[in-house]
């Protein structure tokens, strides 16, 4: 896989700000992405240092609209670490 393939797009939610400051960023990413691969394309694509990943299955929710049901669509989470003497990302830097 491509690395603009694994990463798919980055999350901006309060919690997920809250992380920048410790050099902790959350992407959403390709579900059959391995640690190893989101390491290497995170590396890739920002030119930093990762030091670890974390990973999150997350399953889709039951939604009702009237009396049809469904599920939303499932994801996977990733937590990335940064190492101490990277240098951040800039794309989150803007946001704050």
């Amino acid at each position: 896989m491509v690395a603009a393939d694994i990463i798919i797009r980055p999350v901006s939610s309060e919690k997920a700000n809250e992380k920048i400051e410790n050099k902790k960023y959350v992407f959403i990413v390709a579900k059959t992405a391995n640690k190893i691969e989101i390491k290497q394309a995170i590396e890739e694509l920002f030119n930093v240092k990762v030091a670890k990943v974390n990973t999150v299955n997350c399953h889709g929710k039951l939604k009702r609209m009237g009396r049809n049901e469904g599920y939303t669509p499932a994801y996977k989470k990733a937590y990335v670490q940064l190492a101490a003497d990277s240098k951040g990302i800039e794309f989150f830097e803007s946001l704050n």
